[in-house]
């Protein structure tokens, strides 16, 4: 039987299989609440974070809240915001 995790999650089932995948709640509840036809395609057109720049990649790791940046060379912050 499948849990229910409130509002905020939109496809209960779909969360609790990622989640026993080892994904964050964070993660998991972003792509539960992404509606499934459209959850397979492929991202936007954004360059690879190799092709980023150092400077780039912080402010990015900035936005989206990463701990520990400033210490970060250019593969950790590449890491860092691939696994968060």
């Amino acid at each position: 039987m499948v849990k229910d995790h409130g509002p905020q999650i939109k496809d209960d089932a779909q969360y609790e299989a990622l989640r026993r995948q080892g994904m964050s709640k964070e993660k998991a509840a972003r792509i539960a609440n992404t509606d499934r036809r459209e959850a397979g395609r492929k991202g936007g057109k954004a360059a690879k974070y190799e092709d980023w720049t150092k400077n780039d990649l912080y402010r990015k790791a900035q936005e989206v809240g990463i701990g520990g940046r400033s210490k970060m060379n250019k593969d950790e912050l590449i890491d860092a915001l691939r696994h968060h």
